[in-house]
């Protein structure tokens, strides 16, 4: 299957430098080719910034980065309007979020309003300006960083903002092998250096147009809805899922399937990705603070009193 070849190029390439981490890497993945932003939630030094290069260097798509500080403004992001004497006119000089690949480094340590500035090109994939649209070019991915520790001079990202993310990932420590492989491997050089892509442009854009084409059963869209409603009545939640957070699990699910070589969705698809899409989108109420519940196992509780479809393809 051409679908599975390629994605496998992309994961061994990412695996020469970001090493022990193949399920994170597959789910940052998961992501990317159902055409979603992802929101990596880790201690600083854990290696996010490489895992956004190498995945960039690996699909051959432009790259850029931004550092979030408490001074950054919009325009920093997105650009301003600059008047040329000579013309006599505006002009508009384009920000580094005209990428295909943009790092939201620390995202959570500027302020709400510079925050903002992603909403709309982040959902419309198009920047405001003035009178004036501009496109951004596709693919177009916003992979965004925060510290889930210090919270001095840090700004928490609204509801709006965290429901534009598709997923929210954590890398965690390497094991004592991983760990020691990777002392090995940076000790004389820098293996990102030499790092080719794996596939190319043209290719993901593809491998993006099928997953859409992957099949889902109403049995799971009723599933799905099932499970996004149990979010809205619990009385452990003050927050349920939006059907922006439903419309990305299923995308979620169609690009897992994909990579699994199937061309339809199964229970599996969604359950084993529901958290991943889910966990960051829902508010606990007080009560499931008090009873010691996190938002993963929140999830978890959720979904294991839903009866799993029987589908068959």
């Amino acid at each position: 299957m051409i679908e599975v070849d390629l994605i496998n190029k992309i994961l061994n390439n990412i695996q020469k430098v970001i090493i022990g981490k193949q399920d994170e890497i597959t789910n940052v993945l998961k992501a990317v080719i159902a055409g979603g932003h992802v929101l990596i939630e880790d201690v600083p030094g854990v290696g996010k910034t490489t895992l956004v290069k190498a995945l960039a260097r690996s699909l051959s798509l432009n790259y850029s980065r931004i550092q979030f500080t408490p001074d950054l403004s919009p325009s920093d992001i997105i650009g301003i309007s600059i008047y040329d004497q000579k013309s006599m006119e505006f002009q508009f000089n384009k920000g580094p979020i005209f990428s295909n690949i943009v790092l939201a480094d620390e995202i959570n340590r500027t302020s709400p309003k510079t925050q903002s500035a992603l909403l709309e090109v982040m959902e419309e994939y198009q920047v405001s300006e003035g009178n004036d649209t501009y496109k951004v070019e596709t693919p177009f991915f916003v992979l965004a960083t925060q510290n889930p520790i210090e919270y001095e001079g840090t700004f928490s990202l609204p509801e709006a903002q965290l429901d534009r993310f598709m997923i929210m990932v954590r890398l965690g420590y390497p094991s004592k092998e991983s760990e020691k492989q990777i002392l090995k491997l940076y000790k004389e050089k820098e293996p990102f250096q030499y790092m080719d892509g794996a596939i190319n442009k043209e290719e993901l854009l593809y491998l993006q147009k099928q997953v859409r084409k992957v099949k889902v059963n109403d049995k799971i869209l009723d599933y799905m809805v099932a499970i996004s409603e149990a979010t809205r009545n619990s009385k452990y939640l003050s927050l349920g899922v939006s059907t922006r957070a439903v419309m990305s699990l299923q995308r979620i699910g169609q690009a897992s399937a994909l990579i699994k070589g199937r061309d339809y969705v199964i229970p599996e698809d969604i359950r084993e990705n529901v958290s991943l899409v889910l966990s960051h989108r829902i508010i606990l109420s007080s009560k499931a603070v008090a009873n010691g519940y996190n938002k993963e196992n929140m999830i978890s509780d959720i979904v294991k009193d839903i009866e799993v479809p029987k589908v068959t393809m």
